[in-house]
């Protein structure tokens, strides 16, 4: 619960495998009154997932019906595959005095910037293409040419980086939580500041 100040917009984006659903749950472990914003998505579950924790999964025509409907707060097709930002979810943890994290890619960002142009913005870096490579092969759940794929758009993301707020450099899993949090910490003094 935010005492005496708004509540926060977190934007955390980063290129496809540089570790920003691990760094995030880390942060939520951590820190009390953040809400994570539950994408919605067309694509299928991965093995490990979870519907409605990690993203809520909707058919491409449920998907549209909330694009006509307006209840999205921003939305992208990536991959063939429809990504998109509840506004309700994030309007009712707003309410309710909590952070929101919406961990989202680069022109979701940007479109929630427009929106919430006092929304805090972060962009988690791999430490190298290599590394980004060898986590995504790792992953298991894409084929070469979409490996590729990512690589490449991963590269045009990274291009943006400089848009953001704060950067965070993914090379030791503990540290970049601590620095989320520090941002997150530092970002909640200032708002108590204003408010």
């Amino acid at each position: 619960m935010s005492r005496g100040r708004k509540p926060l917009i977190i934007i955390v984006s980063a290129p496809s495998g540089s570790g920003k659903t691990t760094i995030v749950k880390g942060l939520l472990d951590k820190m009390q009154g953040i809400k994570r914003s539950v994408s919605f998505t067309t694509r299928a579950p991965r093995q490990d997932e979870q519907g409605a924790v990690d993203y809520v999964f909707v058919s491409r025509e449920e998907f549209k019906k909330k694009i006509e409907d307006g209840s999205l707060l921003e939305w992208e097709e990536n991959f063939g595959e429809y990504y998109g930002t509840s506004r309700g979810q994030v309007e009712e943890a707003m309410r309710g005095g909590e952070d929101v994290i919406l961990s989202i890619d680069v022109k979701g960002a940007k479109t929630v910037k427009k929106i919430f142009p006092q929304s805090i913005s972060i962009f988690i870096m791999p430490p190298s293409m290599e590394e980004l490579s060898s986590r995504l092969k790792k992953r298991k759940t894409e084929e070469d040419k979409q490996v590729s794929m990512r690589l490449k758009e991963s590269q045009a993301e990274i291009a943006s980086s400089d848009e953001y707020d704060y950067l965070i450099i993914n090379d030791d899993l503990d540290k970049a939580i601590e620095e989320l949090r520090q941002i997150v910490e530092s970002a909640r003094e200032r708002s108590k500041q204003k408010g």
